[in-house]
Formats: structure tokens, C-alpha cells, sequence
């Protein structure tokens, strides 16, 4: 088996959703391992490496494949007036949250503009997204009065019941 051909396994594997694929002939074997579980808690990103691959002596050339990097995450430290200050601001907020379980819109159609935008005054009955559930596409609306703050929720994404999608200031 030649890198290539390695590599194509590899991506046939994280495309297929497959933990494991462990492949042996007589002259080699090889343990293919994707973190797909990893996966969708990590907001999707790709996790596949090659846990082992061991060939006899003199068989064929050993072909080594290094995993991706992993991405570096750079803690934030705020600082306690910031820290204050949001949790001021946050305390006049009000919470909008996911009504159901299911994929959150925030627009009705990929070429249409999003229904709210952070600044975007809104009353009762305004449409603030779409949450699919089931095949079925249920329309959000608000329940109050005021202006988006911050949109906490990327669009095409699952929610969970009870989730925040928005903050609203209501003054």
C-alpha cells in the first residue's frame, strides 16, 4: 500500500463517520482510528490519524504519516473591571432561548438576508430565526420588545432545548 492510497483511506474514513478501520494482509497491517465522537464535540472539526502501521523488515518501504496538529488555544484572561462591567451590562439583558431541540436559522433561505442582526429593534411577533425539527421548520418570534445585543448562536448549528440564541436589551 503506497501513501496515497493511505491517504485516500484516510479521508474515506473521516468522511464515512467509521471509528475504526483496521485493515491486514500477509505483508502489513494497518489501524486506521477517527475521533468522530471527538468530532461533533469539537464543533465538527476533522480528527482522524494513523494509531499504528507496522510492516516485517525488508516487505515494503515504511511510510510514515505525521497526525495533524493539534490547534492551540490561546487562554483569555479578562480583567476584573471587564469582568464587572459585563456581568452589569448582562444583568439588564434578556435571554431569548431555543423553544425546542433541532437546527437553528437565522435566515429563511441561504440567499436571503438573516431575519435579526445584532443593533435590529424588535417587537412582539418579529421573526427572529427558524429551529428545524423533524423535517419541520418552525418559525421563532419574539416575545418582547427591544434591541439585539449579541447573536450567541452560529447559524446551521443543533440547539438544545432551553439553549440562549440571543440577548435583547430591553430598554
Amino acid at each position: 500500500m503506497n501513501i496515497n492510497e493511505i491517504q485516500d483511506l484516510i479521508k474515506f474514513v473521516a468522511k464515512a463517520g467509521v471509528n475504526e478501520v483496521e485493515i491486514e494482509k500477509k505483508d502489513f497491517k494497518i489501524v486506521i482510528k477517527s475521533d468522530y465522537m471527538a468530532k461533533k464535540k469539537t464543533n465538527f472539526k476533522e480528527e482522524t490519524k494513523i494509531v499504528q502501521q507496522i510492516s516485517p523488515v525488508g516487505a515494503i518501504p515504511q511510510a510514515t504519516i505525521p497526525p495533524p496538529p493539534a490547534p492551540i488555544e490561546q487562554p483569555t484572561i479578562p480583567s476584573e473591571k471587564t469582568e464587572t462591567v459585563e456581568k452589569k451590562e448582562e444583568e439588564n439583558l434578556i435571554t431569548v432561548k431555543a423553544q425546542m431541540i433541532g437546527t437553528f436559522y437565522r435566515s429563511p433561505s441561504p440567499d436571503k438576508p438573516p431575519f435579526v442582526e445584532v443593533g435590529t429593534v424588535i417587537k412582539p411577533g418579529d421573526k427572529l430565526c427558524i429551529i428545524e425539527a423533524m423535517k419541520l421548520f418552525n418559525e421563532i418570534e419574539s416575545e418582547i420588545s427591544g434591541k439585539i445585543i449579541k447573536v450567541l448562536t452560529d447559524d446551521i448549528t443543533p440547539v438544545e432545548f432551553d439553549q440562549p440564541l440571543f440577548l435583547v436589551d430591553p430598554s
